[in-house]
């Protein structure tokens, strides 16, 4: 039988008197040991928490009952909708390129039976006479790949990406580098990014589908893209 007047021995370690700060010290080494580490929310999580917590309250101030008409419920009900814009343009920051580097490492050519050149500039035609940007975009930068593919300036492979194209076919035309990056971005923000198509767009493809074909190449420079030969003529 235990006696209830026996005096009570704290653990060892145990101060008999704390105060707040010491207590609220103790509580945060406490914490911090690896074991709480599992069970401690990520930062993530908490900012998200926070986030949550501040739209409620300010919600509560703009929509809560009795306080919708006052000043304070307008400039409530307007910050809401600033933090609102604010997470939709964070999360489209954060997450488009994401997905954009994720899907852009899809192969341009991703048909059964693709065409020639002369097949896809017919293909784009019609689709940019139809108002359909985004499939006039691809045709015609398939149209300029396989050109030269047909011009032997680069070898046949289907798995070949558009970044991947545009950087071997510069190499082996410097003076369409620049212009064969940009079209292959138009196309990876188009059909990877969801940016919007339009007939400005389709024009840079044509533009650089005409220029490439007017571009002379380093003889031997084809496949290898490395040949030292310096000498250069139209194929």
């Amino acid at each position: 039988m235990i006696d209830p007047g026996a005096p009570v021995t704290p653990s060892p370690g145990v101060p008999i008197d704390a105060g707040r700060d010491e207590a609220r010290r103790a509580a945060a080494d406490e914490l911090a040991k690896p074991v709480y580490a599992h069970a401690r929310p990520s930062l993530t999580r908490r900012a998200l928490d926070w986030l949550g917590h501040e739209l409620t309250t300010l919600w509560d101030k703009a929509f809560g009952g009795g306080s919708g008409g006052d000043g304070e419920g307008w400039t409530a009900m307007v910050v809401v909708l600033v933090l609102l814009v604010a997470v939709v343009v964070i999360i489209r920051r954060r997450y488009g390129p994401v997905r954009r580097r994720v899907t852009a490492g899809q192969a341009l050519f991703d048909e059964a039976a693709p065409l020639d050149a002369a097949g896809y500039r017919r293909e784009a035609e019609e689709h940019a006479a139809g108002g359909r940007w985004a499939e006039a975009v691809r045709a015609r930068l398939r149209a300029v790949i396989a050109a030269l593919e047909e011009r032997a300036v680069l070898d046949p492979r289907p798995g070949r990406t558009a970044d991947v194209a545009a950087r071997e076919a510069g190499a082996v035309l410097p003076d369409q580098a620049p212009a064969l990056l940009a079209a292959a971005r138009v196309f990876d923000d188009i059909w990877y990014g969801q940016a919007a198509a339009g007939p400005d767009d389709y024009q840079r493809l044509v533009a650089v589908d005409e220029a490439v074909a007017a571009a002379r190449v380093r003889v031997g420079s084809a496949s290898s893209l490395s040949s030292p030969s310096s000498s250069s003529e139209p194929r």
